[in-house]
C-alpha cells in the first residue's frame, strides 16, 4: 500500500484491524525486518492493525532532496500516523532508530499514542557501548554485516538475517541516507515527557546502541517498563523472540488498563 505525504510516497503493509499499531524499523533494512519480528507477538491478539511502513530512503519509499535532515523524516512519519490512524489513539512501537522517531512522535502528539515501546533504542548520548561478542554458536558463519549485527550465530538466526535483513539492505538509498544522517539529530523538543504506558527493552550485549542510555530512559518516563536481556544485542527481536513477546503482551495488558 502506498499514501502520499507531501512530497513522499509512504510505501507500507499493514494486518488486522481495529487499533491501530505503527511499527517503526531501524536504519539500513525495510518493513520486513520489523514485520517478521513483532507480527508472532500480535497475530494472537484481537482487535489491531498493525501498519509497518518504510521509512524514508529504504524499501519502496522514496527520499526526496526536501528530506534533508532527521526533523525532516519526523514531519513525514507524524503526517503519515495521522494519515493512517485518522487521528485515533494509537501504539506506537520502534527498533532502533525506529524508537528514536517514536521517542519524538509520543512526544509531540502525547494524546494520539495510548502506549509506547521502544526496543534497541538509538539515543542521543550514547555510552559504555559493549564490544560485540558472540554467545551461541559459530563466529564463522554469514558475511561481515551479519557477524557484526547478531550475537547468536546459528543457522536459524543466518536465515532470519538472509530472509528478513538481507533484501531491505539491497534497497537502501546511501545518499539519502547519508544526506539526512549529517543532520540526524532531532532538534530538542520541550515538552513533558509522555506519560501513557511505555516499554523498554535493551540487549545487555548491543554493541550498537549500547544499553546503559536506555536505562537512563526510566527516569524520563513515569509509566516505564525496563527489560535488559542477556545474550541479545541490537537484534534482539531475532533473537529473544519469546521473551519480547511476553513483554509486549504485558505493555498491552498495561494499555488497556489505562484506556
Amino acid at each position: 500500500m502506498e499514501i502520499r505525504i507531501g512530497q513522499v510516497l509512504v510505501h507500507y503493509v499493514e494486518h488486522g484491524s481495529g487499533r491501530p499499531v505503527l511499527v517503526l524499523h531501524g536504519a539500513g533494512v525495510d518493513h520486513r525486518e520489523t514485520e517478521a519480528c513483532f507480527e508472532p507477538a500480535f497475530d494472537a491478539v484481537a482487535g489491531l492493525r498493525r501498519i509497518y511502513p518504510d521509512l524514508p530512503g529504504m524499501g519502496r519509499t522514496i527520499a526526496p532532496e526536501t528530506l534533508r535532515s532527521a526533523d525532516d523524516v519526523l514531519d513525514t512519519l507524524l503526517s503519515f500516523a495521522e494519515e493512517v490512524t485518522g487521528g485515533d489513539g494509537h501504539l506506537l512501537i520502534g527498533h532502533s532508530a525506529g524508537a528514536y522517531y517514536a521517542q519524538a512522535m509520543a512526544a509531540t502528539h502525547p494524546a494520539q499514542v495510548a502506549g509506547l515501546a521502544l526496543v534497541c533504542p538509538l539515543l542521543p548520548g550514547l555510552r559504555d557501548v559493549p564490544e560485540h561478542r558472540v554467545t551461541a554458536g559459530s563466529p564463522e558463519i554469514g558475511d561481515a554485516v551479519f557477524r557484526s549485527y547478531f550475537v547468536i550465530h546459528t543457522p536459524e538466526m543466518l536465515d532470519r538475517y538472509e530472509r528478513y535483513v538481507t533484501p531491505g539492505a539491497a534497497l537502501v538509498d546511501q545518499a539519502a541516507l547519508e544526506r539526512i544522517g549529517a543532520r540526524w539529530t532531532l532538534t530538542p523538543d520541550h515538552a513533558p515527557a509522555y506519560a501513557g504506558p511505555t516499554l523498554v527493552v535493551a540487549g545487555r550485549l548491543d554493541s550498537t546502541v549500547g544499553y546503559a542510555a536506555a536505562i537512563g530512559l526510566v527516569d524520563r518516563y513515569p509509566h516505564a517498563s525496563l527489560a535488559v536481556l542477556d545474550d541479545a544485542g541490537h537484534a534482539l527481536p531475532h533473537e529473544q523472540p519469546e521473551l519480547l513477546r511476553a513483554l509486549l503482551a504485558e505493555w498491552l495488558a498495561r494499555v488497556d488498563r489505562s484506556n
